[in-house]
C-alpha cells in the first residue's frame, strides 16, 4: 500500500507527467449599439471566420433597442468586462447606464486596449442633447481616448486608400487595402497618434486620416481606430486582416 502511494505522488509531481496548463485565451467583448452599418451581423461573422480559428474567445453586448429608452441599455456588460482583455466597440451616440459607461472608464484607465470602428468615434456622446436620467456621456471620448477628431463626414463616394507615415507599422502587415466609401472628416488627430491609413485627396475632399493607433491615460493603454467599417469593407479580406493584425497588436504586453 505504501508503495502505490509513493508511486501516485511522483506521478502527480514528475514535470514529465503532470498535464501540462492550457495558454490563457484572449476574450474580446464587442460592444454593439448602432443600427446604420449592421455590425452586429458583421462583427460577428468576423469573428466567427476569422478569429475564433485563432484561438480568440469573444462575448458579445448589445444595447437593448435601438430606439427609446432602453437604446442606452447595455445588460450584462459590467459582469462581461471582468474577463474581457480587449474592449471592441461599435456603437453610435449611446448614453449608457452610468454604472456602465464607469466600467468602460475603468477598463481603460487599467491600462487594457480597445479597438474602435466607425461610429466609435462618437459612440458616447449626443450631439448636446439631453442625457436621460440615470445615464451618462463622455463627449470628449473620441478626442482623449481615441485621438481623433470627428466633425462629420462627406458624401458616400468611395475614395482611394494609400499608407500613412507608420507605414511599417505591423498592424499594416499583411494588408492590402485600396478603396472603401462615405469617408469621415477626422483631422487633425491629437498628437502621439501614429497614422496607419489615409485617403487620397480628391478635388472636393482633402486627404483625411483612416486608421491609427493612440495611448490612453496614464497606465498607456493600447488603442486602435478606424473610421472604415461599412458592410463593403467587412467584405474585404483586407480589411478583416486589419482589425485581425490590430487585435495582436493589443493583446501583445
Amino acid at each position: 500500500m505504501k508503495k502505490l502511494l509513493l508511486i501516485l505522488a511522483l506521478c502527480l509531481t514528475c514535470p514529465l507527467i503532470a498535464k501540462t496548463a492550457e495558454p490563457k485565451k484572449t476574450n474580446i467583448l464587442f460592444l454593439i449599439g448602432e443600427r446604420e452599418y449592421f455590425t452586429e451581423k458583421s462583427l460577428n461573422d468576423f469573428y466567427q471566420k476569422d478569429l475564433k480559428p485563432l484561438g480568440y474567445t469573444a462575448t458579445f453586448i448589445k444595447a437593448k433597442s435601438d430606439e427609446g429608452p432602453d437604446r442606452n441599455n447595455f445588460p450584462g456588460l459590467i459582469k462581461a468586462m471582468q474577463n474581457t482583455d480587449i474592449l471592441f466597440v461599435s456603437a453610435r451616440r449611446r448614453a449608457p447606464k452610468k454604472e456602465q459607461l464607469n466600467a468602460i472608464r475603468n477598463f481603460l484607465d487599467s491600462g487594457k486596449p480597445l479597438l474602435g470602428i466607425r461610429t466609435t468615434s462618437h459612440a458616447f456622446s449626443l450631439r448636446g442633447k439631453p442625457t436621460p436620467e440615470g445615464c451618462a456621456v463622455w463627449d470628449d471620448f473620441d478626442a482623449v481616448v481615441l485621438g481623433g477628431n470627428y466633425n462629420g463626414h462627406f458624401n458616400d463616394d468611395p475614395f482611394d486608400i494609400v499608407t500613412g507615415p507608420a507605414k511599417d507599422h505591423p498592424i499594416l502587415k499583411g494588408v492590402d487595402l485600396k478603396h472603401s466609401a462615405r469617408l469621415y472628416r477626422s483631422a487633425p488627430l491629437k498628437a502621439g497618434t501614429s497614422t496607419l491609413l489615409i485617403s487620397v485627396a480628391k478635388k472636393d475632399q482633402p486627404s483625411e486620416p483612416l486608421a491609427w493607433t493612440h495611448h490612453y491615460g496614464k497606465n498607456q493603454a493600447k488603442v486602435f481606430y478606424t473610421s472604415l467599417g461599412i458592410v463593403e469593407d467587412f467584405r474585404n479580406p483586407s480589411f478583416r486582416k486589419l482589425l485581425t493584425n490590430a487585435l495582436a497588436w493589443a493583446s501583445q504586453p
